[in-house]
């Protein structure tokens, strides 16, 4: 695992989480990520080493590895950070209290089952991309 990458783990048969990976590869111009779904030994792995309960959180984790770990809307803004350009100006979210910016995380992440629906496994990525996915 390349340690100067940022790893994304996501909700691998969540099919809001997988669009939004694929957002997320579309804008990594500078080769940033690395991805991992949550169900993945290496997802897995991750999750124990960081110690990171998946009773509170089960969509999207930014590890920076010797660094620290995002979750939930902290996570959302600092991948938008990476992208450059007006992207940044969501940076201006961060003002507002953390707790607010969850709850409505939070309420789209309960429901995102419901309203994009779920695959029956993982998303297996095409071979150009297979590089960009761990384990």
């Amino acid at each position: 695992m390349a340690d100067s990458k940022k790893i994304i783990l996501f909700d691998g048969v969540c099919n809001l989480c997988n669009g939004a990976i694929q957002f997320v590869i579309k804008r990594d111009k500078k080769d940033v990520f690395r991805y991992a779904a949550l169900q993945s030994d290496i997802g897995e792995q991750l999750i124990r080493e960081h110690q990171i309960d998946t009773s509170k959180v089960d969509s999207i984790i930014l590890i920076e590895p010797g660094m620290a770990y995002y979750v939930k809307s902290d996570a959302a803004l600092e991948i938008a950070n990476e992208f450059g350009g007006l992207w940044k100006a969501l940076q201006v979210f961060k003002w507002i209290p953390k707790s607010f910016r969850n709850i409505i995380y939070d309420f789209v992440a309960k429901n995102r089952y419901k309203w994009f629906g779920r695959k029956d496994q993982c998303m297996i990525p095409t071979p150009e991309l297979q590089a960009k996915f761990l384990g």
